[in-house]
């Protein structure tokens, strides 16, 4: 069977930008993660991650495409088929590439078909805007918050006469 994917940039764009993807049910996460990475026109080389998620895109375990752990514990993409954690009744997946830049997409399984005579798989079907130059930036909750001082203390580090300072500690 064919699995067919809308893979959304996560943008606070009025554009969308998004790519349609076939792919083979029994062909693994890395094999998604390359199709990913070729559609929206990156590399391939930077650390990558799918994360699976509910309904409402919270976001579960990780499937990396390297193993960084120190007991070599990692659920790899290499190691997992697309079947195996997306299905009708678990449709979403997050994926993030580059985690310097952050960019975050939002990959779900539109519907399953026949695999087409004639077609190579994976296949792009669909492109939708052009990927903007740097990730969109995230808003995180400390951003979010007008009154947030990340110096609430008050302390002017500079005022060295004031600082409370013991230079004959030892």
């Amino acid at each position: 069977m064919i699995y067919r994917f809308r893979v959304i940039l996560d943008n606070d764009t009025e554009e969308d930008i998004f790519r349609d993807l076939e792919i083979r049910e029994s062909d693994t996460l890395e094999d998604l993660h390359n199709i990913i990475t070729q559609s929206f026109g990156f590399d391939g080389t930077e650390m990558a991650s799918f994360y699976l998620s509910d309904d409402q895109w919270n976001q579960g375990e990780e499937i990396s495409l390297f193993d960084l752990s120190e007991d070599n514990s990692a659920r790899l993409m290499n190691e997992t088929e697309i079947s195996s954690v997306v299905h009708e009744v678990q449709p979403k997946l997050i994926y993030v590439y580059d985690f310097l830049s952050m960019w975050t997409f939002y990959v779900e399984l539109a519907e399953i078909v026949e695999e087409a005579k004639g077609t190579d798989y994976p296949n792009l079907m669909f492109v939708k805007g052009q990927v903007p130059d740097v990730a969109p930036e995230k808003l995180f909750e400390a951003d979010t918050d007008d009154n947030y001082n990340e110096f609430e203390d008050s302390i002017d580090v500079d005022d060295y006469n004031n600082l409370d300072f013991d230079e004959n500690w030892n």
